[in-house]
């Protein structure tokens, strides 16, 4: 099985960047994105063979995520149960026969820190729902979640230090998920790999010279470390600020 998740950074916008040949030529049985930016029916997407999930936000051209899914879920659920973050259609749950996958778009603290608190809460609740999920059958958890977990996920790691995606709170809630029994998939292959970045400053020339950070995931619950075959990243995807980001696991 194969899946992609991908930050578009706004899906029309996305579109008119070659998404839909992506979308096509990655041939992905699950294909979750995050920052959709629309609402309802703002958008005709031509998906053959796809099923769709929409969790728009309340504020206009705001957050949102989306899956595309050839694999019909034996359940759909919007949101993590809390309406201050629900309402900005941050979390997508499908259930399948032998797993959960949570497709999420993390609040980033913003520049000044001023959504910290917002955003470490949201985590505890993350790490609860996740949990109590994962007590019913293993758990596939992707999307964008805003944190580069250690040095080697981002260039400049030491003139960011305390910066947002980089604090020791946000690290210290991504190292407390890991060690209650999930496992970051691309560590997991790749440990000590450097340059394996997924999101990059629209400054002028900062792509073109890989200054970037690893701030997207697949997390996955201990049991199904056995069951992965690879994780990579399409670092050579245009089309958003983020790249895509890939999972090929044996399972359904």
């Amino acid at each position: 099985m194969k899946l992609v998740s991908w930050n578009v950074n706004g899906l029309r916008a996305c579109c008119n960047k070659g998404f839909l040949e992506y979308f096509k030529q990655v041939d992905a049985d699950i294909f979750c994105v995050q920052e959709t930016k629309l609402q309802e029916g703002q958008i005709q997407l031509d998906l053959e063979g796809y099923s769709d999930y929409w969790h728009y936000a309340l504020k206009k051209g705001y957050s949102g995520t989306a899956i595309f899914s050839r694999i019909k879920p034996l359940s759909v659920k919007y949101g993590i149960d809390m309406e201050e973050y629900d309402s900005e259609g941050r979390a997508i749950t499908l259930e399948f026969n032998d797993f959960y996958l949570v497709n999420v778009y993390t609040p980033n603290s913003q520049r000044d820190l001023a959504r910290l608190s917002f955003r470490l809460a949201w985590e505890d609740r993350l790490a609860s729902y996740l949990k109590e999920l994962d007590k019913e059958k293993p758990v596939i958890l992707c999307g964008d979640l805003n944190v580069a977990h250690q040095e080697i996920d981002l260039k400049n790691s030491r003139s960011n230090r305390g910066n947002s995606g980089f604090t020791d709170e946000e690290r210290g809630k991504m190292t407390a998920l890991l060690e209650g029994g999930f496992i970051d998939t691309f560590r997991h292959f790749y440990p000590n790999r450097e340059g394996a970045f997924t999101w990059w400053s629209y400054m002028n020339k900062v792509r073109e010279r890989n200054i970037g950070w690893r701030i997207d995931y697949f997390i996955v619950s201990e049991r199904l470390g056995s069951s992965l075959v690879d994780a990579s990243i399409d670092s050579q995807v245009m089309g958003s600020d983020h790249c895509p980001i890939l999972l090929e696991i044996d399972c359904v």
